[in-house]
């Protein structure tokens, strides 16, 4: 079994600012997003440029951010958010929703689309290739801080964190991060290097990271404050993630059986 390496979740002090990792990890996944979409802005054709990815990252990390912590305090944690509303505000003490984030760049990308005169699926089937940088970068994040932690384990990588219990557990933050991150990076940037049908690379994001999200669930400890949700067995995590993987499979199914009208 493996030991948890207790790496200090502050990277580093700027005067009386504490940075953190976690904080990194989300500049990293903006950043690397902003470098990416301006290479693939730069492209003849594109349909985009450079001032337009710069607001779309803008608006993405508004989304991202405040959907994050308010689905967060909503889908766990809604209790103690109306014993204490202010606790919505006090993300210092960790809480982030991924399905909240989600929700919330919907709704950026939304008021980006109306900005720009451009079709939200265009934008978010622009975008989705880079989202699993952010994701990745994320989880990473989660094990630096260790949160998040697995189920008890007896296979041979079992990580025990001792803030936690002697028990050696999955590292499922590096699970989600190889997949959610790295593994779902490949297959969409690798499938949006040739023209799709409208719909199709957002259906293969919301598919694919609904089942990788899902079978996660089964070695990922159940949030405390919620345990199992349905059957004995359901996490909040697959719960949210069913929609995603039905929806987005869907989406592909109808992204190569419509046909493209005039504003494609």
């Amino acid at each position: 079994m493996l030991m948890f390496p207790e790496i200090d979740p502050v990277a580093f002090h700027l005067g009386p600012l504490s940075v953190r990792w976690y904080g990194l990890m989300y500049l990293f996944g903006f950043v690397s997003g902003y470098l990416l979409l301006s290479y693939r802005a730069k492209k003849p054709n594109s349909g985009w440029t450079t001032e337009q990815v710069s607001d779309l990252i803008f608006y993405g990390a508004l989304g991202v951010i405040l959907g994050a912590r308010i689905g967060y305090v909503l889908f766990y944690n809604f209790g103690p958010f109306l014993d204490n509303p202010l606790s919505l505000f006090e993300v210092w003490k960790g809480g982030m929703s991924f399905h909240g984030g989600f929700l919330g760049v919907l709704l950026a990308m939304f008021l980006f689309a109306r900005k720009t005169s451009k079709n939200m699926w265009d934008i978010l089937d622009f975008a989705a290739p880079i989202v699993p940088i952010g994701l990745g970068a994320g989880r990473i994040g989660n094990f630096i801080g260790g949160e998040l932690v697995g189920r008890a384990t007896d296979v041979p990588w079992g990580m025990v964190f001792p803030h936690i219990d002697n028990l050696p557990r999955h590292p499922s933050q590096l699970y989600q991060a190889t997949l959610e991150g790295l593994v779902l990076f490949i297959i969409l940037w690798t499938f949006s290097m040739k023209p799709r049908p409208r719909f199709a690379v957002s259906g293969m994001f919301g598919m694919f990271y609904g089942i990788f999200r899902f079978s996660v669930e089964f070695v990922r400890q159940p949030d405390a404050q919620l345990g199992f949700v349905a059957m004995d067995w359901m996490t909040m995590g697959q719960l949210l993630s069913l929609p995603m993987i039905i929806i987005g499979a869907g989406m592909i199914v109808y992204a190569y059986q419509r046909k493209p009208t005039q504003s494609d």
